[in-house]
């Protein structure tokens, strides 16, 4: 038990960093701000904020349990998502599953170094597809209009069939 509990603050720890802020950090940042961005009608977005592990997994319903009411494409952005566990992988990819059984598309975004080095290591890419993992929101709106586009040319293609 203190092993774990060791293993715990030192995942914890390594999730926090100080540094100072300049006027780079801030230009870098403005990819990531949702205020100057215009959500398309066909997208909507999730945040995860904190550490994302074992007792929080259950939080990620919310992004499910409205599913009709949803549009075509769903972003979850991860930049204030600061770690994750194997736990939260496999929520995010039962996620995926879900929205992608329903004919949505989900697109991540933003993951700081630790998420994204887990979702790398764990071939969760192969789940959403590596396009559908962007590193900022910019890039997420970019590629829903691509998604959106996507899925109204195979809803053409198959609508002379339905009539």
């Amino acid at each position: 038990m203190i092993l774990a509990a060791l293993l715990f603050i030192t995942r914890v720890a390594n999730t926090t960093t100080v540094s100072q802020v300049t006027d780079d950090y801030i230009e870098d940042g403005r990819i990531h701000i949702l205020q100057d961005k215009d959500i398309p009608y066909y997208a909507t977005i999730f945040r995860i904020h904190g550490p994302f592990l074992f007792g929080a997994t259950d939080k990620l319903s919310v992004v499910t349990e409205n599913m009709h009411a949803l549009p075509p494409v769903v972003i979850i952005r991860l930049r204030n998502m600061t770690a994750i566990d194997a736990t939260g992988l496999f929520a995010l990819e039962e996620a995926a599953k879900q929205l992608h059984a329903s004919g949505r598309t989900l697109i991540l975004c933003g993951a700081r170094e630790q998420p994204a080095q887990l979702i790398h290591q764990a071939e969760f890419e192969e789940v959403v597809g590596r396009e559908n993992i962007c590193a900022n929101v910019e890039e997420a709106l970019r590629r829903a209009e691509d998604a959106f586009k996507k899925i109204n040319r195979k809803l053409a293609a198959r609508a002379p069939s339905l009539a």
